[in-house]
């Protein structure tokens, strides 16, 4: 795993304080002032210039390395952006202009350590980059210790190395955000897809059937029009009951996904039983029930097949429709499955309000839940 640092990755280029980023890396450049002013009191002479020349050259390379890690985009935002090969020679040449500006202006060049150790960090893979960086700084420091005419410098041993370990962390840091805002984005791509398959299935199983009956009723009172005028009304007036109650379904669909819809609740139910590995028994049509039993309907089997999964231990679940009833019934622990009572009391509320009534009895074995409205 790479340290580099690759903010611009795939969740998009800075925005806010970390836009600053690329001027406070330019205001580390404060630490090559002094070999910069030292070339320049020597510019009299070739090396003075040759100083100049290279301490210029040595910032401007710091800042493109920093540039380009900051902004090349990468599949992995922890791997390093530049090949093996690139990072070394990078590097390299870093190293280069550092010992041409500590030969021509001498020890002041020294604080080119730093920065050389920084960018090892930035262009090299981990173990690489602290190989290098503790290799650049314990140079840095016995060049003050051996070098004729140089002074110990023990501060330029601590300061590379804390130098690196401090880029270092920062980079660790923003890697593992980088990695989580990946992990948080693929998350929620994967809930919606899985929330947009959900829904295309239950829009299915909402319209399918309906709009296949539809179809057929359209075509028979097509038919019999000119051969039974009142039966052709009769499956006009159906017809017309159907498109409306399809109708509304998709609406409640569309406007509220989590709003109850008997065919939604059918489709929902087969989901959770194939889930919970219980065989289901369900039917394939609501046309059948009158409009406004529908909503009662779907709440019934709502808590029927809620309880069946929670409390009964059934291994089979029966949903039976007719015009004016529905019954959930299952082959498990008998009064069990009717769990708590929270939900069958609010059931009993609902089904008066129609004038229903709720019927609740132990099978041997199972137990049936029946809502039954006039």
């Amino acid at each position: 795993m790479s340290s580099a640092l690759v903010p611009g990755s795939d969740v998009g280029r800075p925005t806010g304080p970390r836009r600053w980023g690329l001027l406070f890396a330019t205001i580390w450049l404060f630490y090559l002032l002094s070999p910069l002013e030292a070339a320049w009191r020597d510019r009299s002479h070739v090396r003075g210039w040759i100083g100049i020349a290279a301490t210029l050259l040595f910032a401007a390379s710091y800042v493109a390395v920093f540039v380009t890690m900051r902004w090349r985009r990468v599949g992995a935002p922890f791997r390093a952006p530049l090949r093996p090969g690139q990072g070394v020679l990078v590097v390299l040449a870093q190293v280069a202009l550092a010992v041409i500006m500590c030969a021509a202006i001498g020890q002041e060049g020294v604080a080119a350590a730093v920065y050389v150790a920084v960018t090892c960090v930035m262009c090299l893979y981990t173990r690489w980059a602290w190989l290098a960086a503790i290799t650049v700084a314990f140079s840095a420091y016995a060049a003050t210790l051996w070098l004729p005419g140089w002074e110990r410098d023990d501060g330029i041993l601590f300061g590379t190395l804390v130098a690196t370990l401090a880029i270092w962390g920062i980079s660790q840091a923003i890697n593992r955000n980088v990695e989580v805002l990946q992990v948080r984005e693929e998350n929620a791509r994967l809930a919606l897809e899985d929330e947009r398959n959900r829904f295309a299935r239950d829009l299915h199983d909402i319209l399918g059937h309906s709009l296949t009956v539809i179809t057929v009723k359209a075509e028979l009172a097509n038919r019999l029009i000119d051969v039974d005028a009142d039966r052709a009304k009769v499956e006009l007036a159906d017809l017309e009951r159907l498109s409306r109650d399809a109708l509304t379904d998709v609406r409640r669909a569309v406007e509220g996904y989590r709003e109850l819809t008997l065919p939604g609740e059918l489709a929902r139910a087969r989901t959770a039983l194939s889930a919970a590995e219980i065989e289901a028994d369900l039917p394939n049509s609501t046309d059948d029930v009158a409009s406004d039993a529908r909503e009662l309907f779907a709440w019934t089997v709502r808590e029927g097949i809620t309880n069946v999964i929670r409390h009964s231990g059934a291994r089979h679940c029966t949903v039976v429709l007719t015009e004016n009833e529905v019954e959930v019934r299952d082959d498990g622990r008998g009064a069990a499955s009717a769990g708590a009572g929270n939900g069958i009391t609010g059931l009993r509320e609902r089904a008066a309000a129609l004038g229903g009534t709720v019927v609740t009895r132990s099978l041997q074995p199972g137990f049936s839940l029946k809502v039954v409205v006039p």
